[in-house]
Formats: C-alpha cells, sequence, structure tokens
C-alpha cells in the first residue's frame, strides 16, 4: 500500500521540483457545460498538449475524452459532491467509492472539507473513513480544504489567513496526501499557513478574476512562499486560451518564470 502511494504521488508532483500543475475540469458536475469546458475532449487536450501534470475532474468528463488522455497527464478524480447551482445545499457527499477512482485509473481521489460548515462533523467524518479506504488501496487524497464560520466571534472571508491556516492542517490531521486551499493574499501569511501543514499545500483559483496579471501574481507569491504548485480551473479555461494559459503557468511553477515572462507567453 505504502509503494502504491508513493509511486501515484510521483505522478502528480515532479520529483525535480516536488510541484504541480494541475487543472481543474470538474465544474461542469455543478454548473453545467460552461463557457471553456462546453466540449471535454478538446479541454482535456489542450490539458495534455501544453503539459499539465495532472487533471481534476468527474467520471463523466473522463468518459466523454478517452481518446485525449495519455501517459504523461495524471487523474485525480473527484469524490465528493452531490449537489449542483439549481437549488443544491453546497453540502458535499460521497458519491464515488474510492474503488471506481482505481478503476478509472485514476493516480489520487479528491474530497472537499467544508471546515466550520453546520454539518462539519459529518463532513470530516466521511472524508477521514473516504481517506482510510483509498489508503488501504495505495490511493493518495487530495483534501480541498474550505473554510466559513467565525474565529473568535467574528465572521471571516473565505481566504481569511488564519482561516486557511487553521484548515490546511485539519486536512492533513485526518489523512490528506495534498491540500487544495485558497491563497491568503501575501507571501508571508501563506508562508505560515506552508509551515502549519506537513503535506504539500497548492492553491485554488476561486471566482473568474479579469486580471491574467492576478492570477499569474498569485501563482508567483504562492511559490515564493512555499507552496507546491495550483489546482485551478476557472481561471484557465474561462479566458478562451487554455493551452497558452497552461504553459504560462507550466513556466511559473516548475520553469520559476517571472510574473511578465509568462505574461508575455499569453499575449504573444
Amino acid at each position: 500500500m505504502a509503494s502504491g502511494l508513493t509511486l501515484r504521488k510521483h505522478t502528480i508532483f515532479d520529483k525535480r521540483d516536488g510541484r504541480s500543475v494541475i487543472i481543474a475540469l470538474d465544474h461542469g458536475s455543478i454548473a453545467g457545460p460552461m463557457d471553456g469546458i462546453v466540449n471535454p475532449s478538446e479541454i482535456v487536450r489542450e490539458c495534455v498538449s501544453a503539459g499539465a501534470d495532472a487533471i481534476l475532474t468527474t467520471k463523466g468528463v473522463v468518459d466523454a475524452s478517452l481518446g485525449e488522455w495519455d501517459r504523461t497527464t495524471s487523474l485525480v478524480l473527484r469524490l465528493s459532491g452531490g449537489f449542483t447551482v439549481l437549488g443544491g445545499g453546497f453540502q458535499e457527499e460521497m458519491i464515488v467509492e474510492p474503488e471506481t477512482a482505481l478503476a478509472y485509473g485514476a493516480t489520487c481521489a479528491a474530497i472537499t472539507v467544508k471546515f466550520g460548515h453546520e454539518r462539519e462533523g459529518c463532513f470530516i467524518k466521511q472524508a477521514s473513513l473516504a481517506i482510510d479506504r483509498c489508503h488501504r488501496l495505495g490511493l493518495p487524497v487530495m483534501i480541498e480544504a474550505m473554510a466559513k464560520g467565525t474565529i473568535g466571534g467574528k465572521e471571516f472571508a473565505v481566504h481569511d489567513p488564519e482561516a486557511i491556516r487553521m484548515v490546511a492542517r485539519m486536512g492533513s490531521e485526518i489523512g490528506a496526501d495534498l491540500i487544495k486551499t485558497y491563497y491568503t493574499g501575501s507571501i508571508d501569511s501563506f508562508a505560515r499557513v506552508i509551515k502549519g501543514c506537513p503535506v504539500p499545500v497548492v492553491i485554488l483559483g476561486g471566482a473568474k478574476t479579469d486580471s491574467v496579471r492576478q492570477v499569474f501574481q498569485t501563482i508567483h507569491d504562492s511559490l515564493q512562499a512555499g507552496g507546491s504548485g495550483i489546482a485551478m480551473g476557472r481561471n484557465i479555461w474561462a479566458f478562451g486560451k487554455a493551452g497558452t494559459m497552461i504553459e504560462a503557468i507550466n513556466g511559473l511553477v516548475h520553469g520559476h518564470w517571472s510574473v511578465d515572462k509568462a505574461l508575455a507567453k499569453v499575449e504573444a
């Protein structure tokens, strides 16, 4: 089991720098055919061609794009979900079995935990038990650690530095092999997140921004703080040039490019 976990982790994180470019294509299960991911085969083809280390997605996207995958791109299969923008309560349920992830050829599973939610205990329990099952199968698990609620009686923003520092550690405490969470807005505050979390941390993109420079600056700064890469979606493929965006982000993450160099790649 330990050998399987180690070998699968090596397919996600580049051994030369310990970093990863993971492209999130799991939005359709919640919001339907969003601009940028209308055609699963097309967006998967762009991700593979541009050199993404892994794709985070769902069973349906994999089934619809089988001919586009090759051995250079790892699959991170989402196990949790169970709600949509049509009226669901945004409450995570386990909707895919760990054995199914292995049957799909996944090298990692993904589960969201909303820490601070009124159903926090249920979310933590189901994620922890799923991690146990995944690890018995030699399958690593990414926890998407979300934060909501109050600290000291005060509500906080989703990217609040202290809240993110807490939930990143909380995710690792239930056995996560890597954490996906928000960047906290500054190198110093995110460095504290990294210091307090004993497993790799990659940043999510969140709501789409209109500034490519801001996307690249956030990625650059997270790496400077000790982050291990990205697991982003909308802020890559919603710009309409996913392949070029991924190539530029590969430069930032693996090539140690400056923000200006990455921008020049996109604007060329």
